[in-house]
């Protein structure tokens, strides 16, 4: 059930609605007068993807969409995190049943958002490594705090960004910058990511950021809908294509990929140097 309030947004007054999508893992909030949702991510400490976070969030996405959203700003409620990416536990020595149901909420949450029919911004407000950056990647428009880090860093911990991964990154900062930050794993600072144009702008603050991500929004809203989703659909109907065709293939590749054994070692020397932090 969905409960109203009134409150102050931007410095007018808006009927805000909120709704939580699974056990408080994504916070949601709608405004009525614009139709503008804002969903933060909220999986203390670093809003690391698992199975929950994952269907919480295509869960969310779908009842935007039949709700007939007309923005989205997808943010965290970390003060210091965007989000950490996948989460290294669904991928370390786990069954293969357990693998192929994370891997397919994982491609159902991209396919999700990348072909949203409403305009969407990542108010990015802290670091976004790995799947944090696809989320950034895979809306339209980003906006970033300073002195945080951003990239698809999967090649420092021994793993590969999927083709779709890497699609996303090449889709935004050009095939060749794309390379050499995906062979290398680059995470760029928020400045360097402004001047390559893997990010759009830069924020001062956390009300700075919301305040840009909403002002590109308000420039998509006077757009005619129509037109406006016809485009960003054939913009990128190749990317989503390559994955939804051939969904089974990519499964399988990640399958097989994971349960190699030093790949499953490098993430076990991973999860160790976390505990050591």
């Amino acid at each position: 059930m969905f409960v109203l309030r009134q409150c102050l947004t931007l410095g007018t007054k808006s009927s805000i609605r909120n709704f939580s999508a699974s056990t408080n893992l994504i916070n949601v909030t709608v405004n009525e007068d614009t139709g503008v949702a804002i969903m933060e991510l909220n999986r203390p400490p670093v809003n690391s993807l698992n199975y929950e976070l994952l269907e919480a969030m295509h869960r969310t996405l779908v009842k935007l969409e039949n709700d007939r959203c007309r923005g989205m700003i997808l943010t965290s409620t970390s003060p210091t995190m965007f989000s950490a990416g996948l989460d290294i536990l669904e991928m370390y020595k786990p069954t293969v049943d357990k693998a192929r149901k994370f891997w397919g909420m994982l491609q159902n949450t991209w396919i999700k958002l990348y072909s949203s029919p409403y305009p969407t911004v990542a108010a990015i407000n802290g670091h976004s490594p790995a799947g944090g950056c696809l989320l950034a990647l895979s809306c339209e428009y980003r906006v970033m705090v300073p002195k945080k880090m951003i990239g698809l860093n999967e090649t420092k911990l021994g793993i590969v960004a999927p083709q779709w991964f890497q699609d996303c990154m090449k889709n935004v900062i050009g095939v060749r910058q794309a390379e050499k930050a995906l062979i290398a794993g680059t995470m760029f600072s928020s400045e360097q990511a402004a001047q390559i144009g893997l990010v759009d702008e830069l924020a001062t603050d956390r009300e700075d950021l919301l305040k840009k991500a909403h002002n590109f929004l308000d420039g998509q809203l006077g757009l005619p809908p129509l037109a406006r989703r016809t485009v960003k659909v054939g913009i990128r109907k190749d990317t989503l294509s390559r994955l939804v065709n051939g969904r089974e293939a990519d499964t399988k590749y990640f399958i097989d990929f994971i349960f190699q054994p030093k790949v499953q070692e490098s993430l076990e020397m991973y999860l160790q140097s976390l505990k050591k932090k």
